[in-house]
């Protein structure tokens, strides 16, 4: 019997160490950590190897193959060409402006100005920063607007020896010159050079150009201040010339003392003279050769338009060869301005003071496709270089008191006591009526115009009489916010000076939109609030290319029954309120009056279903620039809404729409809305205890209707339509705001 083979810990396995040892399990031999990683490392660092192999070769072959080219060809610019809708030439740019100047006739201090807003290490550092570079690079990729990140070498052979377009291999190019030029030129050549062939505005081309242009002195003349505002034109030369853009001043002044702070921290300014300097404003300007009339305002807003909207930027467009076909039309044109000066210009005269404050500017719209067919700029923009159109800082008044109303029924908004907003609530008119916020006192209690009281009064008539205290009211129980947002929707932008939302100021136009901007809020109204954002430009070429244009998506910006329940209200404001001078037109028509605080501008802001079209009367001191009242203009009382501007309005629209079918307003209110009635009216009876009611201004419509008394229907019942009394048949002026 064979024995069984012994178990146990002292006989697992063979007895035989070394048959033990042979047969033991195998394992893969653990490698450490460094080990494991090294082939990773050697690929990591034999591909970094071939990238600075390859990128170095590539330094050395760009710096060798690169040479120092001739002046270009841009640094002679060529004329940009701008047709109207039809194709026709509207205008060309001038003739280039250049002067060129040695180094030792631009004050020290002056270069250092610019150094000090351009490059404050410029003398000590290479001809590249490619840390700049790269940040600059991160930053636009980002979002945190776009930056160069060149130095003042770079910018100068980017102005002298190449062009302004926006490639790689333009910057290659640029790169690689900028090195090259710095070994071989000294600092103070290429500061010369950079100082001779920077633009800063006015078609101005070089310090002595600008010198000249601003403030009308050559460039040894130009005090540090002086210096320091042309350095700071250089950030963005059509922004920051405050006399086109007055919007802008606080910027500007933000980077002007930015460069004088600068200097002191470069130890080139001391700190005593830097405390003495006051900010030194610039001359007015002339208007290059070919771009009197009109046609400066259309090419300034068109330029503005290219580049605010970053279909082309200003350095490339300022290279010229661009021919642009904008949307405006010729024969609208010449009737707008055939409108102002026969419904205003005319009147005025040399013999009194407040006619010199006059100024107008005027935009129009066509609502379905948001093209701008006609544009007003002002008198002449050889002689007022404001584009009063485009510029951003006078109040709109009452012309905003409709946005308040479309967002109060875009939101479902209700009363203090929770009824629903709608063109029959009745509201509280009385004058100076403190406004409230759940039910407790604001501390904000406007006037209404003329310090008058209405009591108990509905949201339309408040519209016809622009009836302060209702709509400041409104405007708190609607919520200021949404007020703005609604305000933004329709198309005021929201960087928009003063479009604050504190309290109800917002409801009263204390904003500061242009008048291009307004036009698109109306345009936007017209067409049954969707918004399309308007559009100055219908084509782009250059050599015979097309550059694409951004699409203009149309968007809802409030609800049908919004926009057309604040047409219906504004119907009635034209029909028998303080625009009764439209009617006039001969069309169906919505709008709205509006007067600035101080009576420093009146507006008039109006469509028919085919056309929106906005007007503005600004007061303008012509020396000081500062905004005056029009009291006395054209030799009557004060100058509102329903008078020059509702006046031109009507001129123009009636001209341009001559001869096609007319279209009535197609509208779908909400309910409790109901459309106007143009055959209520009545006796003029003036408001108990208000005295009598203010004389018509001559050549005004006569006013006709009923002054409301100190009851009201209730809610939801019909009312009549009743007029503003006063000049030009509205009731507009100080204290209040209209």
């Amino acid at each position: 019997m064979s024995e069984e083979p012994q178990h146990g810990p002292e006989h697992d396995g063979p007895s035989d160490p070394a048959a033990a040892w042979a047969e033991r399990p195998r394992r893969r031999p653990r490698r450490t950590g460094w080990r494991r990683l090294l082939p990773g490392w050697r690929l990591l660092l034999g591909t970094l190897l071939v990238i600075l192999l390859v990128g170095g070769g590539g330094l050395i072959a760009g710096y060798l193959l690169v040479d120092i080219p001739p002046a270009n060809s841009a640094a002679k610019a060529q004329s940009n060409v701008y047709l109207y809708s039809d194709g026709t030439e509207l205008a060309r740019d001038g003739d280039v402006n250049r002067e060129n100047v040695p180094l030792s006739q631009i004050p020290r201090t002056v270069q250092r100005a610019v150094l000090a807003a351009e490059d404050r290490d410029f003398y000590s550092e290479s001809a590249v920063d490619p840390g700049a570079m790269l940040r600059a690079a991160w930053n636009t990729a980002t979002g945190k607007g776009k930056q160069s990140g060149s130095t003042i070498t770079q910018q100068y052979v980017k102005n002298y020896y190449l062009g302004q377009e926006q490639t790689v291999t333009r910057k290659a190019k640029e790169f690689f010159i900028a090195i090259k030029l710095d070994r071989e030129v000294s600092k103070e050549k290429i500061l010369q050079g950079y100082l001779n062939t920077s633009y800063y505005g006015r078609n101005a081309y070089g310090i002595q150009a600008a010198a000249q242009a601003y403030y009308g002195k050559n460039s040894d003349e130009l005090t540090t201040s002086q210096g320091a505002y042309l350095a700071t034109l250089l950030n963005s030369p059509s922004a920051f010339d405050i006399t086109a853009h007055p919007e802008n001043k606080a910027r500007v002044l933000a980077r002007w003392n930015y460069v004088l702070d600068g200097m002191v921290k470069k130890k080139w300014l001391s700190r005593a003279d830097r405390a003495t300097m006051t900010f030194p404003p610039p001359s007015r300007t002339k208007a290059p050769t070919g771009l009197s009339g009109q046609r400066g305002y259309v090419v300034k807003a068109v330029t503005d338009y290219l580049t605010d909207h970053k279909i082309v930027d200003e350095d490339t467009l300022r290279s010229g060869g661009y021919r642009i076909t904008t949307t405006l039309d010729k024969d609208r044109q010449e009737a707008f301005t055939d409108a102002v000066d026969t419904r205003l210009m005319d009147r005025l005269s040399d013999t009194r003071k407040a006619d010199s404050y006059v100024r107008a500017g005027g935009a129009s719209i066509a609502p379905e496709t948001g093209r701008v067919v006609a544009m007003y700029g002002g008198i002449d923009y050889a002689e007022q270089y404001v584009n009063g159109a485009t510029r951003r800082d006078y109040q709109v008044g009452s012309v905003f008191k409709p946005i308040v109303f479309a967002s109060a029924v875009q939101n479902g908004s209700t009363t203090q006591d929770g009824s629903p907003i709608t063109p029959q609530t009745v509201y509280d008119g009385t004058n100076k009526r403190m406004t409230l916020s759940n039910g407790r006192p604001t501390g904000f209690a406007p006037a209404n115009e003329d310090d008058r009281s209405y009591g108990p009064i509905t949201v339309t008539e408040a519209m016809d009489k622009s009836v302060n205290a209702v709509y400041a009211q409104m405007g708190i129980d609607v919520g200021p916010d949404k007020v703005k947002s609604t305000a933004v929707g329709l198309g005021i932008p929201p960087g928009t000076p003063s479009l604050a939302t504190s309290q109800g100021a917002i409801s009263l136009g204390t904003a500061t939109p242009s008048v291009l901007d307004m036009t698109q809020v109306y345009a936007t109204l017209a067409n049954h609030g969707r918004q399309r954002p308007y559009t100055l430009v219908d084509k782009l070429t250059k050599a015979g290319a097309d550059v694409p244009l951004p699409e203009r998506p149309q968007a809802t910006a409030i609800g049908r029954a919004a926009a057309d329940t604040t047409t219906s209200i504004l119907r009635s404001v034209v029909e028998g309120g303080t625009a009764t001078a439209a009617q006039s037109a001969g069309r169906p028509a919505a709008g709205k009056t509006g007067t600035a605080e101080g009576d420093k501008a009146a507006w008039f802001a109006g469509y028919t279903p085919e056309l929106a079209t906005v007007v503005a009367v600004l007061g303008q001191n012509p020396k000081t620039a500062a905004q005056e009242p029009l009291y006395g203009a054209a030799g009557l009382p004060r100058v509102n809404g329903g008078g020059f501007p509702a006046e031109i309005w009507a001129d123009y629209t009636a001209t341009v729409l001559d001869g096609q079918p007319v279209r009535d307003f197609d509208l779908q209110l909400e309910p409790g809305a109901q459309e106007p009635n143009p055959s209520d009216s009545g006796s003029t009876t003036p408001q108990p205890g208000e005295g009598e009611p203010t004389d018509t201004g001559p050549g005004e419509p006569e006013p006709t209707g009923t002054l409301p008394t100190d009851t009201a229907p209730p809610t939801g019942a019909p009312t009549e339509d009743f007029p503003t009394v006063g000049p030009y048949g509205g009731n507009e002026g100080p204290p209040g705001r209209r």
